[in-house]
């Protein structure tokens, strides 16, 4: 944790660096006024970069300055990597590796139970008088359409229940993205994971308070995993003839910004269903919208209070924040780096099974960062998984 005096001093240089987004609270009861040390609101500054041994940081081990290196695969803790880096070899077609196919289809938000009609946000937000820890926005009803595109390894056999990753913020229809199908290609050949079906699921338009995504990604709650399994996994195994495992140790989520606080949430409040997790610049903040009173400070509440008070999970997490990832002092919530160091802290002294990466020369959701890292963090997010099978 940051002292008193260094925290004030880096909220007051750089208020409100980055855009309203993603962030959950404190556990304590609503209050008018923010704490003294959250900054006002004002112009949006760059991010600070933050150095791996500043205080609040975690205990690393060092691995920066050695270009395309990531931790050891088999290993727990806190790493550092960086400053340059290399795309991962699994990123390149290799002859004679067998290819999965891409498929894609759509959903319409007038069939859902869950998120029908979809919302927009009309304006800005202005920060609550009466509650410091949320803001006041106007949406509006919308109508939405949802891509879920869906890879299917050349090794899948029909009939055979399959493990498979559920991914946010999906590609859009007739763009299906083949980064993460010729990663799994590979890793899948050279069986360093299971054999495996990708879920790559679209979410419902905009971004941040009163949008659709925020609405989805944002909320503490088991809604969005309630509706993947409800709506989504359901129409994936009609369209395409496959069988999805019900095993929750076959099923994973992956994110990035508030994709990747949406995965964690989905193990945490479903880990009947999810129990892997990979979290990029994981947005462990008070991005919560509309306020919830049970859960006050959003996904900011996992670190301060939820994870450290309630029993172990049986979640295993792979987790990355950048150097000179998001920041915003409006509330003293919406520090992404501070929000990942303290995930890892408490998982720490919760004896979970994770490993964290903090990566120099970064910003938020840093794609040269997930280029290097991608392959690594699915193949270490299902080590165990893969070991038990063998």
């Amino acid at each position: 944790m940051k002292t008193p005096l260094l925290r004030l001093a880096l909220l007051t240089a750089c208020a409100l660096a980055v855009r309203a987004a993603d962030a959950p609270a404190t556990p304590a009861t609503p209050a008018a006024q923010p704490p003294a040390s959250a900054a006002k609101q004002g112009n949006r500054p760059p991010a600070p970069q933050r150095a791996p041994d500043a205080p609040g940081a975690p205990k690393f081990t060092r691995l920066d300055g050695k270009t395309g290196v990531n931790p050891p695969v088999d290993a727990v803790g806190n790493f550092v990597i960086g400053p340059e880096y290399a795309p991962a070899p699994e990123l390149t077609v290799v002859p004679g590796v067998p290819v999965g196919r891409v498929e894609q289809f759509t959903m319409e938000s007038k069939d859902s139970k869950f998120y029908n009609p979809g919302i927009a946000r009309e304006g800005g937000s202005t920060p609550d008088p009466n509650n410091y820890r949320t803001v006041i926005v106007k949406t509006r009803p919308i109508d939405y359409q949802r891509t879920i595109t869906v890879y299917i390894p050349a090794q899948y056999v029909a009939g055979t229940p399959a493990p498979f990753i559920v991914t946010h913020d999906g590609p859009a229809l007739g763009r299906p993205d083949t980064s993460l199908p010729r990663v799994l290609d590979n890793l899948i050949a050279q069986k360093r994971v299971p054999v495996q079906l990708a879920i790559m699921i679209a979410h419902g338009g905009g971004d941040s308070h009163g949008s659709e995504r925020g609405r989805e990604y944002d909320t503490m709650s088991g809604k969005f995993a309630e509706f993947i399994e409800a709506e989504v996994l359901p129409l994936v195994e009609k369209n395409y003839g496959v069988t999805l495992s019900k095993d929750p140790e076959a099923r994973a989520a992956l994110g990035n910004s508030s994709g990747a606080a949406a995965a964690f949430t989905m193990a945490w409040y479903h880990s009947e269903l999810y129990r892997r997790v990979i979290s990029f610049s994981g947005t462990y903040v008070n991005q919560q919208w509309p306020f919830d009173p049970a859960t006050p400070g959003g996904a900011w509440d996992y670190h301060e209070r939820i994870i450290p008070n309630s029993p172990k999970q049986p979640i295993r997490l792979w987790m990355h924040v950048s150097d000179r990832d998001n920041f915003s002092g409006r509330d003293g919530m919406h520090d992404w780096v501070e929000a990942n160091h303290r995930m890892a802290r408490v998982l720490a002294e919760k004896g979970y099974r994770y490993q964290y990466v903090f990566s120099l020369n970064s910003g938020h959701g840093d794609r040269a960062v997930r280029a290097q890292t991608t392959a690594h963090a699915l193949e270490w997010v299902w080590k165990d998984y893969v070991s038990a099978k063998r």
